[in-house]
């Protein structure tokens, strides 16, 4: 008696169905196989009877279609039945013409068209037919509501079906998300440790490169014979910058003058003057170093118009500088191109001097480790830059997968009615 009433206060539990993770496909497949044999035991008899009462409509239809009409039937109705009935028997023959399906869902389909067709039929020309055919039209009414009656428990077994079929999908649904994320996790984690590997593949070379470069810096010989060749290189460069800052002023001067000079001569009409001035200023403000026999001829053309100008008082010299590049204009025109064969020789120094740098095995080394550190970098940051996204997609499915397995457990417990424990196994994580 005890037991009794503690079994009332304290029911015992049920025991959770305890189902593998490995076997809901089959669990699935199984429920599917039952619910389907459920229905085809359910629609059986009333597919069945609605072929039946199809039948018995078709019969009735027929049996009117040909029969002879009651004489004792007033003439009015008889003319409304004469007009009525073809239209009805072709109706009715339309509605049942079609062949109801030994499929479900598509007798279901049919069976309702038909049955919609024959009430329409009824209800429409039908409806004339019932003082003329009053046992034929009562039949017809009795197959039709027979038919609606199966029609209403047929609907019933397929909505429960539906029911199941989409719980079930529900369940093969969640199942295979949950399989994708862990194959999506395992091909993921292999991709880390192969973007790993890779981090330290690339690391460990940087390191390699970076002790190279610090022998290469506590190399005394080698820094010293590079130093030397950098200090050449700077004395050459700084001859250079004096040869083109002598020959940049004095090119500035003259130019500013036979500007002046063009002016006037193209006041004047003087072509030919015009000409060799212009000409002589192209090559003054050439960026290219012009080379020194055309700069001399053409200074040479220039300058005489420029004096007559100066003796003439139609230019006055207003610097020093002028002065001086005028005052002798021989000497100018000498001075000139002895600068740009100066110019020229310091350029091709200054090359020399700088492949000498570049070519010394000190620096090439130096140079092709910068250049190879430098792309590694970016192939590093790269790399970090994919296994932190992978990572992240990591972190994010790991925390997704227990709530799609929950909800997958809930929509099972759903259909089997009780609890139920999935069984973790190495396809899944629950």
């Amino acid at each position: 008696m005890y037991d009794f009433i503690k079994n009332l206060i304290n029911p015992k539990k049920t025991a959770p169905v305890v189902i593998a993770f490995s076997s809901i496909p089959a669990w699935v497949a199984g429920r599917e196989k039952n619910a389907r044999k459920a229905l085809e035991e359910a629609a059986k008899a009333p597919m069945q009877n609605i072929r039946n009462s199809a039948a018995q409509l078709q019969h009735i239809v027929n049996s009117i279609s040909g029969s002879e009409h009651d004489p004792a039937i007033h003439p009015k109705l008889k003319a409304v039945a004469k007009n009525s009935l073809p239209l009805y028997v072709k109706a009715m023959n339309a509605a049942l013409a079609k062949p109801l399906s030994d499929d479900i869902e598509v007798f279901y389909t049919d069976a309702v068209e038909c049955l919609k067709s024959s009430l329409n039929g009824n209800r429409g020309q039908g409806r004339y037919l019932q003082a003329v055919f009053p046992e034929e039209m009562k039949g017809v009414k009795l197959s039709i509501d027979a038919m609606g009656k199966e029609m209403n428990i047929l609907t019933a077994a397929l909505a429960t079906y539906q029911k199941q079929k989409a719980a079930i999908d529900a369940v093969a649904t969640l199942h295979q998300s949950i399989q994708d994320m862990q194959e999506d996790l395992q091909r993921t984690v292999e991709k880390e440790h192969r973007t790993l590997a890779r981090i330290s593949e690339i690391t460990s070379r940087i390191g390699a490169i970076e002790r190279e470069e610090t022998e290469l810096a506590s190399d005394a010989d080698g820094n010293r014979a590079v130093n030397e060749c950098k200090s050449a290189l700077a004395e050459k460069e700084k001859k250079r910058n004096e040869v083109t800052r002598n020959y940049a002023a004095r090119s500035m001067t003259a130019s500013h003058v036979f500007k002046k000079a063009e002016k006037i001569a193209a006041k004047q009409h003087q072509t030919g003057d015009i000409s060799s001035l212009k000409h002589a200023i192209e090559i003054l403000s050439d960026h290219d170093l012009p080379d020194p026999l055309s700069m001399s001829t053409a200074l040479a053309a220039a300058c005489p118009v420029v004096q007559r100008m100066i003796a003439a008082g139609e230019i006055p010299l207003k610097n020093r500088e002028e002065r001086e590049v005028f005052s002798n204009t021989d000497a100018f025109c000498t001075t000139m191109s002895e600068l740009c064969t100066e110019l020229a020789a310091c350029d091709e120094a200054c090359t020399n001097a700088e492949t000498t740098l570049l070519t010394h095995p000190r620096v090439v080394r130096g140079n092709s480790l910068m250049r190879e550190k430098t792309q590694l970098n970016s192939m590093l940051n790269k790399e970090q830059q994919l296994y932190h996204e992978l990572a992240q997609w990591t972190a994010k499915t790991n925390e997704k997968i227990p709530a799609v397995t929950e909800e997958l457990r809930k929509k099972i417990e759903g259909i089997i009615g009780g609890s139920v424990q999935l069984q973790a196994d190495m396809n899944a994580p629950v």
